[in-house]
Formats: structure tokens, sequence, C-alpha cells
């Protein structure tokens, strides 16, 4: 008999890199661009500018550390900083155009309709992340089609497709809805060969349309479409795998029932197996660790509010796993429903933005480092302003968004352990942070032998100035006496003297390099007065 999933919630995370942008109030404010553009369907989420309003926000808002709580909300109008007025680091956009998403998992399976709950871009000051949000629930599904909706639902493309032309580990068709079931764009995983002509010319995947059309006005780095004329257009470049972070509430029957396989199956998001299969997805040996590494088990067992209780995280996923009959676990203001919608979302996206951000800055150098010409003034320029600027974000990063603990509360923090361990927070973290430093250092480094160049070159030319200057000088000695000339004669003198003079410090400073080594030569006390005229002749040609 086939375990049903009496309510089902998936939330899709999809982190994006925004490109550099010319204007200086959108390099700073990039979510102006999709609210000014005429006929935006964006509109702001209020929730993160006016503070906790609610009862489920307010235990949202405790959960956390204050530094995460001045990171989430602000410090309020008084004590806001002049760059987010008081109000939180990260703006939230929303549409309601979205009602409902319609998808066929397989050409050969039915097709399936789920409510749309929320499509949210969010945007964090100083750093060019914006995360894609999605957040869609049904009820009474089948364990199988909830394991298949979790492995195929969150792809940004087709990886690959079968020898009848059908996408593989994607839904084969997606189509998303609007009022009255009214279609509002499908996606177009099945046309193969406009994914193959888009990598051969651009190598960079294409994004399949309903994904496309869901950004808008944000469009991909690639994109061919010509501007429309209504505003400044962001562009975003993929930064992570093409399988969008995921997280999944299930409420079932028993879930003591499920087996192993089931579970291995929903944690690491492995797609479905057959009605009772009990064969592991992967070799005994993958998984021999899964409970330890992937599984928070304070909550699985008989009592308790929320009895049997399992939270499931690999880090690309947090799955929650309780009891339908269990009114604490599916209770949406203080239950474990409200806990997944609002604390447990809000650290997994943290995690999430924080590597996001980690890849950006990394990506970053890369692409200065290509556009690096250099024998190119100007390319030299631009590179050196470009790892300065990086560097600069990244200590405000650093200050502002990285965090090793979110909250004191056992459980938020074991399972923001438990996502970032699984993600590598912790390693890549001092890994693109040594990076930026070196490519810093390397400019230092760079700066200084041009100043120490500059001041040879200004030593020598010194030292020959006051040989001639104290020759000169003398007693206020005058080898020409011109005071009385006429005006004419003295200018002329003057003009004379004056090119004379730029001839000569030009000549010295295209030569300090070498007068710099002779006068090294002199200062060695090694040397006899003999040996320092002999090289400062130079070498002697050799002999016919």
């Amino acid at each position: 008999m086939t375990t049903m999933i009496r309510h089902f919630r998936q939330r899709l995370l999809w982190p994006l890199q925004l490109l550099p942008r010319q204007d200086e109030r959108l390099r700073l404010q990039p979510w102006a661009a999709v609210l000014e553009r005429p006929g935006s369907p964006w509109r702001e989420a209020a929730e993160m500018r006016r503070g906790p309003s609610s009862e489920r926000h307010y235990q949202e808002f405790v959960t956390f550390l204050p530094h995460v709580q001045r990171f989430l909300y602000g410090d309020g109008p008084r004590a806001g900083s002049a760059r987010t007025g008081g109000g939180s680091s990260m703006r939230v956009l929303r549409r309601d155009d979205v009602q409902a998403v319609r998808l066929r998992l397989a050409p050969d399976r039915p097709a399936l309709r789920l409510a749309v709950e929320h499509v949210d871009l969010y945007f964090f000051h100083d750093v060019d992340v914006v995360v894609l949000h999605v957040e869609v629930h049904a009820d009474e599904l089948p364990l199988p089609v909830a394991q298949e909706l979790l492995y195929r639902f969150g792809r940004a493309y087709p990886p690959g497709w079968d020898g009848e032309g059908q996408p593989l580990h994607c839904a084969s068709e997606v189509e998303w809805l609007g009022a009255g079931d009214r279609a509002l764009c499908a996606s177009d995983a099945t046309d193969r060969q406009a994914f193959l002509d888009f990598v051969g010319l651009h190598r960079a995947p294409r994004l399949a349309a309903h994904w496309r059309w869901l950004l808008q006005p944000l469009r991909p780095e690639q994109d061919e479409e010509p501007d429309d004329g209504a505003g400044p257009l962001l562009r975003v470049r993929q930064i992570e795998y093409h399988r969008m972070p995921v997280m999944a509430w299930l409420a079932l029957d028993d879930p003591a029932a499920l087996g192993r396989a089931d579970f291995i199956r929903l944690g690491l998001v492995a797609g479905q197996g057959s009605d009772g299969e009990a064969e592991l997805p992967f070799a005994e040996r993958h998984v021999a660790d899964f409970e330890a590494r992937h599984c928070y088990d304070r909550f699985w067992r008989p009592g308790g509010a929320a009895p049997f209780t399992r939270y499931l995280c690999c880090g690309h996923a947090l799955v929650v796993v309780g009891r339908a009959g269990s009114r604490f676990f599916v209770d949406r203001e203080r239950g474990v429903l409200a806990q997944f919608r609002h604390q447990h979302f809000l650290m997994f996206l943290i995690a999430h933005f924080q590597k996001a951000a980690l890849l950006m800055f990394s990506d970053r150098l890369v692409v200065a480092l290509d556009a690096l010409e250099i024998r190119d003034a100007a390319s030299v320029k631009q590179f050196k302003r470009a790892v300065r600027g990086n560097f600069e974000t990244f200590l405000r990063f650093t200050h502002r968004y990285w965090f090793h603990d979110l909250a004191e509360q056992a459980q938020t923090r074991a399972l923001y352990r438990l996502c970032a361990d699984h993600l590598g927070l912790d390693a890549l973290h001092p890994e693109v942070r040594e990076r930026i430093s070196e490519m810093n250092t390397y400019l230092d480094t760079d700066s200084l032998r041009r100043q120490a160049n500059t001041v040879v070159r200004l030593t020598v030319v010194t030292i020959a100035g006051l040989i001639g200057t104290l020759s000169t000088g003398f007693l206020g000695m005058n080898l020409l006496d011109e005071a009385g000339s006429s005006w004419p004669r003295r200018l002329l003198i003057f003009a004379v003297t004056l090119a004379v003079s730029l001839l000569l410090t030009g000549y010295m400073i295209v030569r300090s390099k070498r007068l710099s080594d002779f006068l090294d030569l002199l200062s060695d006390e090694r040397l006899t007065l003999g040996d320092k005229l002999g090289l400062a002749r130079g070498p002697r040609p050799p002999r016919a």
C-alpha cells in the first residue's frame, strides 16, 4: 500500500550573481531597477522592513542572536545607518500573479497541480547576490510522487535527454498558472536543439523558459533578447549547480512506518523508489553513516508535542518529516510548520547566501584576471580597481553577513551547523579570504616596488643636482653676470638654461638605473678604486 503525504510543502532557493551595473544608484540599490520598471509584477514585501508584526514573526525574531537580528531586521529608524535607513540589510520583492504551477514529472505521468504560496526575490546590501524563492504546497500526494517532486522540480535546465528527446532528471512539463488557472508561461525542456545551440554559441547553459520568465525583468547574462527601452536591466549569472537548494515539509499518518530507504531518498533527494521497495538507492557503504551525518533526531520519539519528527539535511536539502495528526506539527502559528516557514527557512537562506557570496567573490577575481592585459595601462588600472573593490566588499561581507552561529536555541543552532558543515562554509571562507588577500598583497607589493624605483630615480637626480648646485652656488658665485642685460637677452638665457636643465634631468632619469648601480659600486668598501673604475667601464670586449 502506497504511503500518502497528507500535506506537502516545498521551497526552492536559487542563488544568482548580479553582474556589475554602471549606474551608481543601481549599483547600491539593484532592486530599484526591478521596482521602477513599468509593468513590473514585483512589489516590496514589508515584513523585513517594518519588523515583527505577529506572534510567529516575533518568535522568528527572538530565535536569532543580536547580530543576526540586525542583519535580518536592522536597527530601527532611530539607530539605523544611512545606508539601510535603519531597516534590514536584506530587501525582499514579491510577485502575486503566479497562483499555481501545473507540472508533469514524466511523459507517462498524470499532471500535478500545486498551489504557489510565495514567489520572492531576496537582495542584499553590498553583495551582488540575488536569491529567487518559490514556495509550493499540495495535499494528498503519494510518497513516490513527493520524492520525485523534490528531485525533479528545482532544475534550472535539463541536464540531458533520453533517446526519445525527453528531458532527464527534471520535470517533463512545467507551466505557471495565474488567476483562474490561466497559463502564464510553459517550460521548453523538450527543445533539445535550442539548449545545444545555446551552449555551443555562448559556452554557458541556457535557462529553461519558465525560470527565465519568472525572473523577469532580471535577465541571464547571455540573453540575446533586445532591450525594450522600458528601463535599466539587471543581468544575472548562474553561480552554483543547476539543482536549486530545496526545503520540504511532509506530514503523514505514521512517520515511523517509513523505511530506511525512504528516509535516505528524502534526505539525499534521490528520487522515488518503487512501491514497497526496501532496496537502498545507493550502496550500503555510501550511506552507512546516514543517520549520524544527515539526521537530527532530537524529536524522533513517541512522546512530546510533535512525536516522531525527524529533520534530514544534506546541505543541498533540508527535509522535515512528522505526524499529520499532531496539532503542534501542523500549527502555522506556533508549531513545527511555523518554524519551518520562518526560523528554519531564514537559517537555510543565510547558509546558502553565504556560500553563494563566497563563490561570487571568487568568480570576480577570475573575471578580473581574464580581463587583465599587462601591457595596457588602462587595463592594469581597471584590474587594480576591481581587486581593491572586491577586497573592500569582502571585508564588509565578513563583518556584516558572516556568522559561525545564528542562534543559541539548540535546534536552530544544530540545524545550521549541520547545513553549514555539509556546504563546507568553514573551509570555503578561509580559502576565498586567502585568495583575495594574496591578490591584494600582490598589489601592495607592486605599489611598494614602484615607489622604491621612483625613490631611486629621484635620489640619482638629486645627487646630480646637488653637484651642480654646490659648484655654481659656492659663496654665492654667479658665473654669468647678466643682471643688467636687456629683458629679451635674459629671457633667452633663461629659456636655454631651462631647456638644458630639462634635457639633463630627463637623461638622468632615463639612465637612473645604471647611475644607481654606479653609485652602489662607489659605495662598496670591499672594492679597490681600480676595481670600481674597471667595473664602471663595463666588461671589456673580447680580443679578436
